[in-house]
């Protein structure tokens, strides 16, 4: 140590360190069924949680969320991110910081500060997924269906955490974006916020995200090279307009 290390009187041996400090990510997508009928209709979608089936102790056999320790030469961040990128194959997705989980005794190993983050991955993504070499198996769930297991550590709380969070985002922010392709209807919209928020219930939704002055530049008519509008009857019987989210970002405020 330099000369200024000496006169902050900092000795690291004085203090307890943990045994370790772990990334732990809540990865949601949201998976979609083609419907069975003759009449053209939007799929069945859910939103779904990805946990993994741990292979050693502790909890050998339980559910837990997907995660790993953080290296020394790396970021709590960077180490969600690779951890992500084993058990999912991709890295280029919306992922934020969560929480901190400290309680005592939440990890029988020891000491363990975890650090979770939440991450929304297009279910396109997820179709190669596979157990990394510390899980039996690997397996998406509903997510109201998870909440009621009993996952590994305190895995459940952050779980009812994170999807709290999505909720509340998912009526703030543009996250819908996360699990739409880049063009859409607004009743794919629509229907996209109804799965993470399911009391959600807007029945003037198309005029109101359309023309509300608030939300207006939020997104936009899809257009061709040729400046007109873009159509798509995938879901209904009659053509309906093709949208796209822009990159305007509205300032939210509870006084406006």
């Amino acid at each position: 140590m330099n000369a200024s290390d000496n006169q902050s009187g900092y000795d690291p041996k004085k203090y307890r360190t943990p045994d370790g400090a772990p990334s732990d990510i809540v990865i949601f997508t949201i998976t979609s069924t083609e419907r069975t009928t003759a009449k053209k209709a939007l799929p069945i979608r859910e939103l779904q949680v990805l946990l993994i089936r741990r292979k050693e102790w502790p909890f050998v056999g339980q559910w837990a969320l997907p995660g790993g320790f953080c290296k020394e030469t790396e970021s709590m961040y960077e180490c969600a991110l690779r951890e992500l990128q084993e058990e999912t194959g991709v890295t280029d997705v919306h992922m934020e910081s969560l929480n901190v989980y400290s309680k005592p005794g939440r990890d029988p190993r020891g000491w363990m500060i975890s650090h979770a983050f939440y991450a929304l991955v297009h279910d396109k993504w997820l179709a190669a997924r596979r157990a990394d070499t510390d899980a039996i198996d690997v397996r998406l769930f509903p997510a109201e269906e998870a909440l009621r297991m009993e996952l590994a550590f305190d895995h459940r709380d952050i779980l009812r955490d994170a999807l709290n969070k999505v909720r509340e985002q998912m009526l703030t922010t543009t996250i819908a974006k996360e699990f739409l392709p880049e063009e859409f209807t607004i009743g794919e919209l629509y229907q996209v916020i109804r799965t993470v928020v399911p009391d959600f219930e807007e029945p003037n939704f198309m005029r109101k995200i359309t023309s509300t002055q608030s939300r207006k530049g939020i997104i936009e008519e899809a257009k061709d090279a040729g400046g007109q509008p873009k159509m798509s009857n995938r879901y209904s019987q009659r053509p309906a307009q093709l949208y796209r989210f822009t990159d305007w970002v509205p300032r939210l405020s509870i006084y406006s």
